[in-house]
């Protein structure tokens, strides 16, 4: 690889950075006085537009392991890791319709604040406390780390100023507050999906070429022709990637406990839509599930592109790292043969999208820190001037122990889509078990909320490790297990997933009932019926991703 970048480049570059900077300091300039208010500085409150909010949701979403590792993971898997991104289309339907009327209706505006309202201090402080360790050590750390190395293999600059430009850059958007980062991230996913399309329109018109046609269009067709099995959505148990994406668990299991945790029970994504009305919010979530249909035309066909090209003879060095293929080089690989000044526009989308996923983030910590446990711990008589200047130091100590941190976790060695999905994982059940019965179930208990946090996890490492205390291989016939490459019969991480939740849900349930018959009263959230009705206009949109989803699994099942 060239790993070098032209003068046209660092200017294209140069126009991102000067338009985003400049159009955040005009924001934030506009409402100063607001800034210095907490519910406008955490959550934009009545200032974001449904578009600023859909936007904002999916620049947050999208960083380097997808451009990277869902790239990686098409070259190696194929379309299937798709699911990941079209399932959460209809994810986001789901919470819009049922999650945020729940939140908005009881005002809540962290989730933790929503575990001490529903449960106790006790749930609420623990929470607050694994939150913060998670998404400073797992995932600022990883997305900072990924995000430098992608800009490092593109560029050749070198990986620790790679980083501190990350989080620079980072850090002055989100001392404007989620305002800032809300419309900044509208001029974030322009760059991010034009620079992403740009990537696409190069891979496919490279596959044209070499089998003596051009277009993007043949280039499409030639795909499906010549990868056929990488074109099927549902993977079958003779496949080696069955491990990975365990059939109809996409549709039916886990995959749901992935995408209702991370789009419904997340601060980092939930931030966006609580400081809106109703409306406004569903409109903002909706785009978003419509950006999602999108995103595998951008991060994973250039993927399946690259395995076309290596599988006919190109790439070979390339893809190599350290003597092995590693499909995590496809997406540098093509970007690095983009002429001048569309690499620059390539090398800015993913800044873009680094930096959306950092501020977002950064601003999740402040929040869940000086919300949850400065105000109500540390300080509780501090005023509101206060607790933002408080939310502005803690993003910057968030960044400072992302950048030392990062390049101690081997986040490179496990592959950063893995990486976040294997420690995110093991919380995940236990955490969306408590949140559902919590919304929908009055008479659920402290206790049960307690167990589904701290059983969900040992759970999850019991069944991780059970492999090598016994033999799984009576699983089998049922569906829940497969021999690995060295003859081991492991529950697949989808699978595994799935099962603690439904244990997560019958063990609070039976704890619930006993302390309910001891006279036991849970404080039960406000709901009802009239709550989840949605506007004509977001039925239809919603009726639509419906249909086009139905489509896509039909034509690639």
């Amino acid at each position: 690889m060239k790993n070098n970048l032209h003068a046209i480049d660092y200017a294209v570059f140069a126009i991102y950075f000067v338009i985003v900077a400049s159009y955040g300091y005009w924001i934030y300039r506009r409402k100063k006085k607001a800034t210095m208010n907490t519910k406008d500085f955490f959550l934009a409150e009545g200032s974001l537009t449904w578009w600023a909010i859909g936007a904002s949701l999916i620049a947050s979403n999208i960083s380097a392991e997808q451009f990277i590792g869902m790239s990686g993971s098409g070259f190696k898997i194929g379309l299937a890791i798709s699911t990941y991104e079209w399932m959460a289309a209809l994810t986001l339907v789901i919470v819009a319709v049922f999650f945020i009327p729940v939140y908005l209706k009881n005002k809540i505006f962290t989730m933790p604040q929503f575990l001490n309202e529903r449960y106790n201090s006790t749930v609420s402080m623990i929470m607050a406390v694994f939150w913060l360790l998670l998404y400073v050590l797992v995932n600022l750390t990883s997305i900072l780390f990924l995000g430098a190395l992608a800009l490092n293999s593109i560029s050749g600059i070198n990986l620790t100023v790679c980083m501190l430009v990350l989080a620079v850059f980072s850090v002055f958007i989100t001392l404007g507050g989620m305002k800032v980062i809300g419309y900044t991230d509208v001029i974030q996913v322009f760059f991010l999906i034009l620079g992403g399309l740009v990537t696409t329109y190069l891979a496919l018109g490279l596959v044209a070429e070499h089998f003596g046609s051009s277009g993007v269009v043949n280039g499409f067709k030639i795909l499906t022709q010549k990868a056929d099995e990488h074109f099927h959505m549902i993977i079958k148990r003779d496949d080696p990637n069955y491990m990975d994406l365990p059939g109809l668990t996409v549709l039916l299991g886990g995959m749901w406990i992935v995408n209702l945790n991370y789009w419904g029970c997340n601060q980092y994504i939930t931030q966006r839509a609580l400081g809106a009305d109703l409306k406004t919010a569903r409109g903002g979530i909706l785009f978003a599930a419509f950006l999602k249909l999108l995103m595998p035309i951008i991060v994973v066909l250039p993927g399946i592109a690259a395995f076309i090209l290596h599988k006919e003879g190109g790439f070979q060095t390339e893809m190599l790292q350290n003597g092995e293929l590693n499909p995590d080089r496809a997406y540098p690989v093509l970007l690095d043969l983009l002429p001048a000044g569309l690499k620059g526009l390539a090398f800015a989308a993913l800044a873009a999208a680094v930096v959306a996923s950092l501020a977002g983030k950064a601003n999740s910590i402040a929040t869940i820190f000086t919300l949850d446990i400065y105000k109500k711990k540390l300080h509780p008589e501090a005023d509101e001037k206060k607790m933002v200047v408080v939310g502005r130091i803690t993003v910057v100590v968030a960044m400072i122990l992302a950048l030392i941190i990062a390049p101690m976790m081997g986040i490179d060695k496990k592959g950063g889509f893995q990486y976040i999905q294997e420690y995110t994982g093991f919380v995940s059940p236990g955490i969306f078990a408590m949140f559902i019965l919590g919304f929908f179930w009055k008479k659920t208990t402290s206790n049960a909320a307690l167990f589904a946090t701290v059983g969900g996890f040992v759970m999850s490492l019991i069944f991780k490790f059970l492999p090598g205390i016994m033999d799984l291989s009576f699983l089998a016939p049922i569906g829940f297990a497969k021999a690995n490459d060295k003859g081991v019969y492991e529950i697949p991480f989808l699978d595994r997933m799935g099962l603690v939740f439904v244990i997560c849900i019958l063990v609070m349930y039976v704890i619930s009932m006993i302390e309910s018959r001891k006279g036991a009263k849970p404080h039960g959230l406000e709901v009802d019926k009239s709550m989840f009705k949605t506007t004509t206009g977001f039925a239809v949109g919603s009726l639509i991703i419906c249909g086009i989803l139905a489509a896509l699994y039909t034509i690639f099942w």
